[in-house]
């Protein structure tokens, strides 16, 4: 990736255009795109798409945590639950990430430290997010 000159590194920039209403594709020039819709009618909100990210950056570290401690998984879902603010702009408070995990060869105890890992040290969306809006997990392990 390119280095920007306050010497951090610069991310592909993503292209939002407008489609209609409250609606707008997302992405990378020349690469797939999303549909955003700030009414949340025709696809996930903003905030949706934030909450989104926050859980599949975590799932991923997740996967790639255990795949290097050569513990398969066979199934994730993350189910994210989120408080805002009440006043304007009604940013995130706290999150709450479910992750349930099969994983036959796994132990509760090292598929939670992979989860707790990703979450305080190494899910980039969760470190950009202001400091005091609490992200917190649950991990449920099936055989």
């Amino acid at each position: 990736m390119p280095q920007s000159s306050s010497g951090t590194l610069a991310h592909a920039p993503i292209d939002v255009q407008w489609v209609g209403g409250l609606a707008f594709e997302a992405g990378r020039p020349q690469g797939p795109r999303a549909r955003i819709d700030g009414d949340a009618l025709s696809a996930p909100s903003p905030f949706d798409v934030l909450l989104a990210a926050i859980a599949t950056c975590a799932a991923v570290d997740v996967l790639t945590i255990l795949e290097k401690q050569r513990t398969p998984v066979q199934a994730l879902n993350v189910r994210i639950e989120a408080d805002r603010v009440d006043s304007t702009p009604r940013r995130l408070a706290s999150a709450v990430l479910h992750f349930d995990i099969t994983a036959p060869s796994a132990t509760i105890e090292k598929v939670t430290r992979a989860v707790e890992l990703s979450v305080t040290k190494y899910c980039s969306v969760r470190s950009s997010l202001i400091a005091d809006a609490s992200v917190t997990w649950e991990v449920t392990l099936k055989p």
